[in-house]
């Protein structure tokens, strides 16, 4: 994310009035939220943390964070506290001297809060409530009491930001609902985190809240999903949503899609260059785009390959195939796509399996996760080393996911592990049997991620005495060999787009012929004067044997390339990169000749019909 991003997280749970109770989720919820907001992997916010400040000095956090934005911040508040309701209907928040006879003294109206966020020049404020409205008070109080309904929503929803783009609040429950810390308001629990905070840490920690799937949070997606979880929670909570957006707000990235790199932008000369009106000029800046994109620092590699993305669907067609070839070499590319380990006894350590990662630094920084929990991952500097846990005999069928920043791929693995004291006995597969035992919840799907600038290699051990050389690349199957046999050249592409450009050419000529004879038949027809026929110069001079040579060659020359663009999409493989850039080339010179061509000479014989019987 490249938006400056900020989040103030304000938790009261101690109260000086007695009328107030204690609070237990606060704490441990700031603790959290803060947690997965500051993470760079998951929030990438700016977070501060007020914990049962006075009303005053919470005025003065809330205002200052507000102030002195630019459009591109993104303002995150967050309120864990109790809400209490005025004698004129008016919500207020309260702070650790809150009085509540003197609310307006002593709390911090959502009036205060809604002017704060409406003056703000950050382009987006998100504001999340997470205050219990009708349980603030204490069995047997007499100090406060509520009547009505506290209608949150509408304490912030009655005025537009003046500048900005917008603003949402999410609230935790609905009017004068309880705000549930746990599933009850008991007083003497231990402390336990709020049923909405708990669903919206819980939701951007594991990628859960990514209900689309991208790659990123949005607010819809957030608040979807804590609404789910919080009602499945408790029925009796309703969470609420109000916003004026411009647009899809992200709050986080999701670990259900691909690697987050932080892009260092191409230079601004490049950027310039990729603007121009010159053809050359704009080649020259993807060229060196392509290059960028192979550099071991990720982050300029990154930035390389989202201006690559931008080109590939923007550009001309050469060029957005040039960026779209550059593009493909970053894809996930493990080998072996899948490993078998064979029989091994139970209990034993059977011997590391190694995937490499092929292509360029950007195309091997990834994401691992092994979807079961008898894998085991360690990174290494070209890839991985895949083990597993023989503890229980059976057999054992799962796959490692990769991640990374272009697209996803899968490792399929297999084992069988039998009985150290004899033969393999027929076991079910367990793959995802819920039967076998299962280390602890912390070692299920442990997530490791492959970075190529941070791993060391590793130094080259020599074999050990009196021991054979371990064999580190399989023998290529017959399907393996097959691919080979796919990617061997072919050169049936280039030569149809050369055919395609000669015809285009041809036509071309074809037409400066018919041009040029019908002049002279037209300045001959001028000459014979009232006894001329221009239908018999333009025969005698041979106009029109060129004209329908071109006719024929233009359309030929579309049909051929069209033909070549076809064969090169459906075997793509059979040719090397400078064939495919040689192809399309050519195919894209011959199409702009003679589209052209063949409309000037579609127009010269409309006018040679129209004309001839008049002239």
């Amino acid at each position: 994310m490249t938006d400056s991003r900020h989040a103030l997280i304000i938790a009261n749970d101690r109260y000086a009035d007695q009328g107030l109770k204690k609070l237990k989720a606060p704490a441990q919820d700031a603790a959290s939220l803060e947690r997965v907001l500051h993470d760079p992997q998951i929030g990438d916010f700016e977070v501060e943390v007020v914990h049962n400040a006075s009303a005053d000095l919470m005025r003065r956090r809330i205002q200052g964070f507000f102030n002195d934005r630019r459009r591109a911040d993104t303002l995150l508040l967050h309120f864990s506290c109790h809400g209490l309701k005025s004698e004129s209907g008016e919500l207020y928040f309260a702070a650790s001297d809150t009085e509540p006879p003197l609310l307006a003294a002593t709390a911090v109206a959502s009036q205060f809060v809604r002017g704060c966020m409406s003056g703000t020049r950050a382009g987006r404020s998100v504001l999340f409530l997470d205050c219990c409205y009708g349980g603030a008070f204490s069995r047997g109080s007499a100090s406060v009491r509520a009547s009505g309904d506290v209608n949150v929503l509408e304490s912030f929803a009655k005025d537009e930001p003046a500048s900005g783009r917008g603003w949402a609040v999410i609230t935790a429950s609905d009017s004068m609902e309880y705000s549930f810390e746990g599933n009850e308001l008991a007083e003497n629990s231990a402390p336990r985190p709020s049923v909405f905070t708990h669903a919206v840490v819980e939701g951007l920690a594991t990628g859960e809240a990514d209900l689309d799937a991208d790659g990123n949070v949005s607010l819809d997606d957030l608040y979807e999903y804590v609404y789910r979880h919080v009602r499945e929670q408790n029925p009796h909570q309703t969470p609420k949503k109000a916003a004026e957006l411009q647009g899809e707000l992200h709050l986080a990235h999701s670990r259900r899609g691909g690697i987050k790199i932080v892009a260092i932008p191409s230079p601004a000369s490049l950027q310039a260059a990729l603007n121009s009106d010159e053809f050359l000029r704009r080649q020259g800046a993807v060229t060196e785009l392509c290059k960028r994109l192979q550099r071991p620092e990720l982050p300029v590699a990154e930035g390389a390959r989202q201006h690559l993305g931008e080109v590939a669907h923007n550009e001309v067609q050469p060029l957005a195939d040039l960026a779209a070839d550059a593009l493909s070499t970053i894809r996930l590319a493990p080998s072996p796509g899948r490993l078998d380990f064979g029989q091994v006894p139970t209990g034993s350590t059977p011997a590391k399996k190694s995937v490499t990662m092929q292509g360029p630094p950007l195309a091997r920084h990834c994401v691992v996760q092994p979807e079961q929990p008898w894998l085991r991952v360690d990174p290494t500097r070209d890839g991985m080393e895949v083990h597993v846990d023989t503890g229980t005999p059976g057999h054992l069928s799962g796959d490692i996911a990769l991640k990374g920043v272009a697209d996803e791929s899968v490792i399929h693995v297999e084992a069988e592990v039998t009985p150290a004291d004899g033969p393999p006995k027929p076991e079910p597969h367990l793959s995802n049997d819920s039967t076998r035992p299962k280390p602890p919840p912390e070692d299920k799907r442990r997530t490791v991620v492959i970075d190529p600038s941070r791993i060391p290699s590793k130094p080259k051990q020599p074999p050990e005495p009196n021991q054979p050389p371990k064999t580190t690349e399989p023998p290529k199957t017959t399907e393996q060999q097959k691919r080979t046999d796919r990617t061997t050249p072919s050169r049936r592409a280039p030569a149809l787009a050369g055919a395609a450009l000669a015809l285009a050419v041809t036509a071309l000529a074809m037409l400066f012929m018919t041009i040029q004879r019908g002049v002279v038949a037209v300045v001959a027809r001028a000459d014979a004067g009232a006894t001329g026929n221009v239908e018999d110069n333009i025969r005698e001079y041979g106009a029109l044997t060129p004209l329908i040579v071109c006719l024929v060659t233009g359309a030929a020359a579309l049909v051929v390339g069209a033909f070549a663009r076809h064969e090169l999409g459906a075997r793509r493989e059979h040719y090397t990169k400078q064939s495919v850039s040689g192809t399309q080339t050519m195919a894209s010179v011959a199409k702009g000749l003679a589209i052209p061509t063949l409309v000037l000479a579609v127009l010269a014989g409309i006018a040679y019909l129209v004309g001839s019987a008049h002239w």
